[in-house]
């Protein structure tokens, strides 16, 4: 009896709806920031599901908007929740939901791009990186427009091991327009299968969860959303900095319809671009006429590896951009057509 009062303690008391509290406080999803609210909470329970057992846990929420996803957490026993709302509106609601959970839920008002998560939580939640996943979650229904560079700045945090993953391999279900959750969850050789894919993979395991449709949401959005779950791995499958690993993902796959090895040969100057192209994807041992599709992950790694080899022989290579070159290239064209013209111009006769 005394554990069912325990736990029916952590339940939340009777409040007003989700829709009941966005009439009262006049709330619109704006449009220019891809908002768009979820208010099924059998939808929302069912995201907080895909998290695992949330009881005593330590959440993070990104974007909580009007609550219905909060609440959802909240309801699963969460000890402590630490939500990140931008909007300034979505702020009284939210204290009303803390008002309802003494103790149990803290808000900040700011952006979750430059928030410092790794101040948010206690030192003694940490665990060492060989062990278990601490017992922290990031839980998201993120907005659109924010989905893509918040999961490029997370996976780069696991890979330095900086930001929420300080505390150890904290673990992420986060929703995205389902085109990107096909991306992130995307194998070898499906036509999803891009950048996203290979940076996600490397360092964790991904699992696309279930699909929400748009209909669901208010408002409706013209494309359904994905269920993410993220665990990031003990040990990540390439051995490279997370800048490096990147740079030869970005290159191989900007040229998705060719072969691998146009993408390669943007790693390098014009000058050696034949000669260097050739000698990396020997060293990697990686059949140059593959599409970037159908290279899996131990193939990114080889690559990388080979990159890392002929960058330490020549670490001006790791700053090459070739965007660059064609740019300058383009510069001096026009110079020189400037100046070709003006030469005429001189050696043209004067009138008198």
């Amino acid at each position: 009896m005394a554990a069912s009062r325990k736990v029916g303690s952590l339940r939340l008391p009777p409040l007003p709806t989700v829709g009941e509290l966005i009439k009262l406080y006049n709330l619109r999803a704006e449009k220019q920031l891809s908002q768009n609210f979820l208010l099924d909470l059998k939808l929302t329970d069912k995201i907080v599901r895909q998290a695992g057992s949330l009881t005593g846990a330590h959440v993070c929420e990104v974007g909580p908007g009007p609550g219905g996803l909060t609440r959802s957490i909240l309801n699963a026993e969460a000890a402590d929740v630490l939500v990140v709302e931008k909007d300034s509106r979505f702020i009284p609601g939210l204290k009303l939901l803390s008002e309802a959970s003494p103790g149990r839920l803290r808000i900040v008002h700011g952006d979750i791009l430059t928030y410092r998560m790794d101040r948010g939580f206690p030192a003694a939640i940490s665990k060492p990186w060989e062990e278990d996943p601490p017992n922290l979650h990031i839980i998201g229904n993120l907005p659109f427009s924010v989905s893509t560079p918040l999961i490029i700045k997370w996976l780069e945090n696991i890979a330095d091991r900086t930001g929420p993953f300080t505390f150890g391999r904290t673990r992420l279900t986060l929703t995205f327009q389902k085109e990107v959750a096909e991306r992130l969850t995307a194998s070898t050789g499906s036509n999803q299968r891009s950048r996203l894919s290979i940076m996600a993979q490397y360092l964790c395991t991904v699992k696309k969860c279930f699909v929400i449709p748009g209909r669901a949401f208010v408002p409706k959005p013209e494309v359904d959303v994905g269920v993410v779950h993220f665990t990031p791995l003990v040990k990540p499958q390439i051995q490279q900095s997370f800048k490096l690993v990147e740079k030869v993902v970005r290159n191989v796959f900007q040229f998705r319809r060719k072969h691998c090895h146009k993408g390669i040969g943007m790693l390098f100057p014009e000058a050696c671009r034949l000669e260097l192209t050739q000698e990396m994807m020997q060293r990697a041992d990686v059949d140059p006429v593959l599409r970037p599709t159908e290279l899996t992950i131990p193939h990114i790694r080889a690559l990388s590896d080979a990159y890392a080899h002929l960058c330490t022989n020549d670490p001006s290579l790791f700053s090459y951009d070739f965007r660059e070159e064609l740019r300058l290239k383009h510069l001096g064209r026009n110079h020189h057509t400037s100046m070709d013209a003006f030469k005429e111009m001189q050696s043209a006769p004067q009138p008198c």
